[in-house]
């Protein structure tokens, strides 16, 4: 069945073709729809799940953690400052392996106070222990919840799934549902086998000694190592059953291009078309869509970007003293790959972009003109705000 419905509500729907059990939520701007459609779809009985309405963000990661760890697959969404108030218990939720899956929808991080779009607020989570997947579509919105669920229950980990506030929260577009049957058939019921059994009681998060600690936090980091190949298995089982592919990341344009840009979430469509625009004018440029950002693809982003001449990176985030968080693993990516007489002598020269900050729209013409500087090769400042007023 295809509907109009905005990104939230996509959300939403994942959230209960996935069956999912308890839902611990707090309301914020721009996510509060995801959290009214699913009380909406719990008080009408199309789910079948305990909704919590919790006193803040903190207890309501809290909250999840304690379904998880009793064996319910547990579900939450946020943005922004409440991402940054659920900051700690993100850390415990990773570390003691447990299949949460949370909606963030894209909004800046405060001061100056903000609730138009950017990166900032997951981005700023990046090293927690999530993974993160980001959406370009309403369509992807709803798959990644599902996508999610098959992934973390896999590994073990936690996941992301992240959408910007507004260009796809508030903006409605086709989506098609698939049956619950069908999804039945790929997300099984949880079987969580670190889950409370009081026929074999265990200690769960203890105080963990020297001689155990780097072992467990060995598992851990392996474990998100792993995902790669998992969320490549599930993406494979959910193209079969409905058609729709999701790789970790896809090229665009890139047989010959001699300048490429990489970008994440909504804005990869409006490079797309950029793309296609300096296409006709002869230009030799293409683009990469990162959808995996933790863990990141990075074989993937060598074996594509290892041979082309000049490649810039588009950030709807940056942090002082380090600018641009996906420009950063870009770099290290390419950086120590043995590869010493590539297009410059060496990797790809990477230079980072900056733009959509707070909200602030990134044009066609913007994402053109970040081409012409990487077609030069050569730059003063890095990373380069767009459309920065003088």
């Amino acid at each position: 069945m295809k509907m109009l419905m905005e990104g939230n509500h996509a959300v939403s729907w994942g959230v209960m073709l996935s069956r999912v059990q308890v839902l611990p939520v707090y309301p914020i701007t721009p996510q509060t729809h995801i959290s009214e459609a699913l009380a909406d779809f719990v008080a009408e009985g199309k789910l079948d799940a305990r909704y919590i309405k919790v006193e803040s963000e903190h207890s309501a990661m809290a909250a999840c953690i304690g379904a998880s760890t009793a064996g319910a697959r547990a579900f939450t969404a946020t943005s922004s400052q409440g991402l940054a108030l659920m900051h700690e218990m993100l850390h415990w939720a990773a570390g003691a392996r447990l299949p949460i899956v949370m909606a963030n929808v894209n909004r800046a991080i405060g001061s100056p106070w903000n609730i138009w779009n950017d990166q900032s607020d997951s981005m700023s989570q990046r090293d927690t222990g999530w993974l993160q997947f980001y959406c370009e579509d309403n369509q992807e919105c709803l798959d990644s919840i599902i996508l999610a669920y098959m992934v973390s229950e896999a590994v073990l980990v936690p996941s992301m799934v992240v959408l910007d506030a507004f260009i796809l929260s508030h903006t409605q577009e086709a989506v098609e549902t698939p049956r619950a049957e069908d999804v039945d058939a790929i997300l099984p019921p949880l079987d969580n086998p670190n889950a409370i059994d009081i026929d074999a009681p265990r200690a769960y998060s203890p105080v963990v000694a020297p001689d155990n600690f780097t072992e467990a936090k060995f598992k851990q980091f392996r474990a998100s190592e792993e995902a790669i190949s998992v969320i490549e298995d599930a993406g494979a089982k959910f193209k079969d059953a409905f058609g729709r592919d999701y790789p970790l990341v896809t090229p665009y344009m890139m047989d010959d291009a001699e300048a490429v840009l990489v970008a994440a979430g909504a804005v990869s469509g409006t490079v797309r078309g950029a793309v296609d625009t300096l296409r006709g004018d002869g230009k030799k440029v293409g683009m990469v869509k990162i959808r995996t950002f933790r863990p990141f693809p990075a074989k993937q982003i060598r074996d594509i970007l290892l041979n082309v001449p000049n490649v810039g990176v588009l950030d709807k985030s940056v942090f002082p003293g380090a600018g641009g968080p996906i420009a950063q693993e870009v770099r290290a990516s390419l950086y120590n790959t043995g590869k010493l007489n590539g297009a410059n002598g060496g990797p790809p020269k990477v230079t980072g972009f900056v733009g959509g900050l707070g909200g602030r729209d990134i044009t066609v013409a913007d994402v053109a003109g970040a081409f012409k500087t990487i077609i030069k090769g050569e730059t003063a400042d890095d990373p380069v705000f767009l459309g920065l007023k003088k």
